[in-house]
């Protein structure tokens, strides 16, 4: 296998580009990110800020994670789920990734000056910097809690597109941050525990290397309870109607569930089925929003 120690024996292609932003990730930002967008206004989002704005967060958000290849090169080419990425085999070296993540970081940030406004770029900057720097530079090997602190920076993208409709920060796009906030870590917990003996061998102090199992799971399913009463809270401001009840309470009812099942070990590859499901929530749940948003202001 190559390794960044060796040059890349084949040049690199657009594909291991496209894979050092992490798309998938970035989709799920930008749902969040559009549905805050929808929810800040009751006209009709401009589509210069539908799209650039859009596509100027989702640039950062590949900037910063391209910055994340870069920093966990070696520890990804430890582990299984990782090892394959374009710096861990060597497809792309590490001075050609920054220079793409400098470049999509750049981009990203004209578009949002342009397009949106300077809070909405300078806000998308310091969520960048919160990842690429505080998070993996340095939380990520300090300490157990690192998902934890650095989920604030992975939180912002609806607080970013609210802001770029309004131009200012308040309660509602700060309470939709509080819902991402308080999703992160029973999310990346449930992962880490499926993965726990890779994540050993890399020597990153995720919860279930340093505390065990156990300790672990008993804070999932702590934060699924904090969770499911965060994500009731925009139905109690009026910010949402009994549609978005009735599914922030289904929706968390399941995570609460997989949780428990998680904590009792009753079923085999519980934590890996948790992680799937959290992905599967957060998107239900912020569509659940967007849908209950448009159907109040028809009523």
């Amino acid at each position: 296998m190559a390794t960044l120690l060796n040059p890349a024996r084949h040049p690199a292609l657009w594909r291991d580009y496209l894979e050092l932003t992490k798309p998938k990730v970035v989709v799920l930002m930008l749902i969040t990110s559009l549905v805050g967008m929808f929810l800040a206004t009751r006209a009709g989002v401009p589509w210069t800020v539908l799209v650039f704005g859009n596509l100027g967060i989702g640039l950062c958000a590949g900037a910063a994670a391209a910055v994340n290849h870069v920093v966990d090169r070696r520890i990804d080419a430890l582990m299984a789920r990782t090892h394959k990425r374009p710096l861990a085999e060597g497809r792309v070296g590490p001075l050609a990734a920054l220079a793409f993540a400098l470049l999509l970081a750049m981009l990203g940030l004209v578009l949002l000056l342009t397009f949106t406004n300077a809070l909405t770029a300078w806000l998308t900057l310091a969520s960048l910097l919160g990842y690429a720097v505080l998070y993996t530079g340095f939380l990520k090997r300090a300490t157990p809690q690192n998902i934890v602190i650095g989920g604030l920076a992975g939180a912002a993208p609806p607080l970013l597109g609210w802001v770029a409709i309004t131009g200012h920060v308040s309660a509602e796009p700060l309470l939709l941050v509080l819902i991402i906030f308080a999703w992160t870590p029973p999310h990346f917990w449930a992962l880490a525990i499926h993965r726990k003996q890779e994540y050993a061998k890399a020597d990153i102090p995720m919860l279930p290397v340093t505390h065990g199992e156990h300790y672990t799971k008993v804070h999932i399913l702590l934060y699924t309870c904090v969770l499911l009463a965060v994500s009731l809270l925009p139905y109690a401001i009026h910010m949402s109607g009994p549609l978005y009840l009735g599914c922030a309470l289904l929706l968390g009812a399941r995570f609460l569930q997989w949780a428990w099942v998680l904590y009792r070990g009753s079923r085999p590859h519980a934590a890996i089925s948790t992680f799937k499901y959290s992905i599967a929530y957060l998107f239900l749940l912020f569509i659940a929003l967007l849908v209950d948003h448009y159907l109040l202001l028809n009523l």
